[in-house]
């Protein structure tokens, strides 16, 4: 960054702020609107706003989980069943963490032996 920060040193932070959400806007960029959801709640507590950091992840929360809710293509959820599977092990969850008790594995998921499912 070196030389570009005192460049941008002279420029308002709402200027910054408008400038970058065009230019992600523009590049349909969706990695950087989802860092800067990710960076507002730690960046509210940054600022002294406790109450409101955690009011964000609560509204960013639900937000991400209301659309994933209205997602009901089934083919769609199985083209991402890997990517949860991957989040999942990476967070130290097991195929029994997340059956929990007495849950047949998921909608349309048996646990019986030899039919495919971990």
């Amino acid at each position: 960054m070196g030389d570009d920060v005192t460049e941008f040193d002279q420029i308002s932070t709402e200027n910054l702020r408008d400038s970058a959400i065009e230019l992600a806007r523009r590049r349909w960029d969706l990695r950087f609107f989802w860092r800067l959801l990710g960076l507002i709640p730690a960046a509210e507590a940054a600022a002294g706003h406790e109450e409101a950091s955690e009011a964000s992840v609560a509204q960013l929360s639900g937000f991400v989980y209301e659309a994933l809710s209205a997602e009901t293509d089934p083919e769609v959820q199985e083209a991402l069943r890997p990517f949860y599977v991957q989040y999942l092990r990476e967070h130290g969850e097991t195929a029994d963490d997340v059956r929990g008790d007495g849950e047949s594995g998921g909608p349309g998921r048996s646990t019986a032996p030899g039919n495919g499912t971990p």
